[in-house]
C-alpha cells in the first residue's frame, strides 16, 4: 500500500465512524487495506462478499434488474447502514457500504466493465459510478482501482480529509449522485420502515460499551421516575451504555407524526439523555434490533410478556418468543409497579424455569415511583 493510502486509512481509523461493508464483484483489496492498519477494529464492525447469484438475492431480499447497477449498490448500502446501526457502540455514527462491479473475467465482456460504489450514513446517500476502458488492464489491477475509489468513498463519508486520488485516466470520469437527507425525511425513513432506528445521542458521555441499558417507553411525558428508574438501572448492571427508546411505530395505534417524535426528542435533550427512536413496538422485535441488551421494564410489562394471553392463548409459543430474545444476550431489569391499586414485584409472578434468568429484579427499596405519564397527563388536564 502506497503511504498516501495508509495515511487515509489511518484517518479513518481515527474517526468514530463504524462501518458494515458490503462487496460483490471487486474491491477486495479494500478490506485487506482496511485490515492491514492498526485500529481496524474501530472502524470495520462486519464486511461481507456476497458473490454468488443465491448469495445476493438472500442478502436483498429481492432478484435485482440487474446485479452490476447503482441502484443494487444502493441497496447494499442501506441493508450494511441498517446492520451498521445494530452492531455499532451506543453514541458513534454508523455507515454502509455497498459496492458492485462487472470487470475483467475469464471470458471477454460484451458490456462495460464498470463498478458502482454507495455509502449511506444518517443524513446522505453517495453514489459514484465508474466505467473502465476495457483492455487497459488486467483483473487485478482492475480490482485495485476500485478499491482505491471504496476506500476514498469511506474516508469521504468518515469526513477524513485526504489528497489520495484513485488511479483513473482522463476518460474513466466518475458519474457522482449525493442525496442529502434532514431530520424529518430520516423520520419519515423510519416510520416507512426503510431504516430500523435514529440514535439522538444527547448524552455527553460517549462511552465504549458494547452493551445498551435501554428503557422503551412512550413518554408523553417524560418525567423523574423514568429518569431515576433507569439510574437505578444501570446502577445494578454496572457496565453499559444507558439510553431511552421511543418507538414511533404503535402496536394498537397510528404510527407517530414526525413533529410529535421531535416533539418528544426534546424532552431528552433537555436532560442530556440518549434517545432512540425505533420502529418495533414488540419486545422481541427490539431484541432484535439491540442483541445483548438489557431492557428496563414495569413489572406490570413483565407480566404480560410471560402471559400466553398475548400469544393467542398458546404458552408454548411464548416459551419459544422469549426463548429466541434470550438467545440475542437479552436481559429483562424489572422494576415495581401498581398493578391494580396493589404495588408489585418481580417475586409477585411467576416467571417460567427456563425464562428466570433473563429477568433481573430491581429491589423496591433502590426504586418505587407509582405515578405514569397517564396519570400526570390527566392531573395536566384538571
Amino acid at each position: 500500500m502506497e503511504a498516501p493510502a495508509r495515511a487515509m486509512v489511518e484517518a479513518i481509523h481515527a474517526s468514530p465512524v463504524q462501518a458494515v461493508l458490503y462487496l460483490s464483484g471487486g474491491a477486495s483489496q479494500a478490506l485487506g487495506w482496511l485490515m492491514s492498519v492498526p485500529g481496524a477494529s474501530n472502524t470495520v464492525l462486519e464486511a461481507v462478499v456476497p458473490y454468488s447469484r443465491m448469495s445476493m438475492l438472500q442478502l436483498l431480499g429481492k432478484v435485482p434488474s440487474q446485479f452490476a447497477s447503482r441502484q443494487t449498490a444502493e441497496d447494499m448500502a442501506l441493508m450494511a447502514y441498517n446492520r451498521a446501526l445494530k452492531l455499532s457502540q451506543p453514541g458513534f455514527p454508523s455507515l454502509g457500504v455497498g459496492f458492485t462491479g462487472s470487470l475483467v473475467s475469464t471470458r471477454p465482456k460484451i458490456g462495460d466493465h464498470r463498478f458502482h460504489v454507495s455509502t449511506r450514513t444518517s443524513d446522505h446517500l453517495w453514489t459514484s459510478t465508474v466505467t473502465l476502458s476495457k483492455g487497459v488492464r488486467t483483473r487485478e489491477q482492475e480490482d485495485e482501482v476500485s478499491s482505491q475509489f471504496v476506500l476514498k468513498a469511506i474516508a469521504y463519508a468518515c469526513k477524513v480529509p485526504t489528497t489520495f486520488v484513485p488511479e483513473i485516466t482522463d476518460s474513466e470520469v466518475p458519474d457522482e449522485f449525493k442525496l442529502h437527507f434532514d431530520e424529518d425525511q430520516e423520520l419519515e425513513q423510519l416510520i416507512n420502515g426503510q431504516i430500523c432506528f435514529k440514535v439522538y445521542p444527547f448524552l455527553s458521555d460517549i462511552r465504549k460499551a458494547e452493551r445498551k441499558i435501554i428503557l422503551s417507553g412512550s413518554f408523553n411525558p417524560l418525567h423523574d421516575g423514568h429518569l431515576k428508574l433507569l439510574e437505578v438501572a444501570s446502577s445494578i448492571l454496572g457496565e453499559g451504555y444507558p439510553c431511552f427508546e421511543l418507538s414511533a411505530v404503535n402496536a394498537d395505534k397510528p404510527p407517530l407524526t414526525v413533529s410529535q417524535i421531535k416533539e418528544r426528542v426534546s424532552q431528552f435533550e433537555k436532560f442530556g439523555k440518549t434517545v432512540v427512536i425505533s420502529n418495533q413496538p414488540y419486545f422481541y422485535k427490539k431484541a432484535e434490533l439491540f442483541p445483548g441488551s438489557a431492557f428496563v421494564i414495569g413489572v406490570d410489562t413483565a407480566a404480560r410478556l410471560i402471559n400466553p394471553k398475548y400469544y393467542g392463548g398458546d404458552y408454548n409459543r411464548m416459551l419459544e418468543t422469549l426463548s429466541s430474545c434470550k438467545s440475542t444476550g437479552c436481559v429483562f431489569l424489572v422494576g415495581g409497579r401498581n398493578v391494580d391499586g396493589d404495588f408489585k414485584v418481580l417475586d409477585d409472578f411467576d416467571i417460567p424455569r427456563e425464562l428466570r434468568d433473563m429477568f433481573i429484579p430491581i429491589p423496591a427499596d433502590k426504586f418505587r415511583m407509582d405515578i405514569s405519564s397517564t396519570e400526570i397527563r390527566s392531573r395536566g388536564n384538571l
